[in-house]
């Protein structure tokens, strides 16, 4: 079991829901797929020029052969993690999901969430 932490330190997490725009396979890496994603217009507006746009780079390519198949999903992302270094690209945010081990299947927290809206 993990550490417990109070509620102020789970107060600075910052989850928001991402509409994937693209994915692809990062070329020399079995694990990582690069994705593109929106996160909303951070003025709460609706202008198309005015956007969060993020590249996030995640370990889940082993369950997604076809990459292209994220494309439109909605997910909630951990926002304002520190950039990560990762094959020699920056990724900008973390996508949620569970599982992927022996025992329990890989799954997405998919939603019908407008992108950028804040998980509570």
């Amino acid at each position: 079991m993990s550490e417990p932490i109070g509620i102020d330190d789970f107060k600075k997490v910052e989850i928001k829901i991402g509409e994937i725009k693209s994915a692809e396979k990062i070329e020399g890496s079995d694990k990582l797929l690069k994705l593109v994603v929106d996160f909303g217009d951070p003025t709460g507006g609706a202008s198309p020029d005015n956007r969060d746009v993020r590249q996030v780079l995640s370990g889940i390519a082993a369950y997604f052969p076809n990459p292209e198949e994220l494309v439109g999903k909605r997910c909630p992302f951990v926002t304002n993690l520190a950039p990560r270094m990762m094959m020699g690209l920056e990724s900008q945010a973390m996508i949620l999901a569970t599982g992927g081990d022996n025992e329990t299947p890989f799954a997405l927290f998919e939603t019908a969430g407008s992108p950028g809206a804040q998980v509570r």
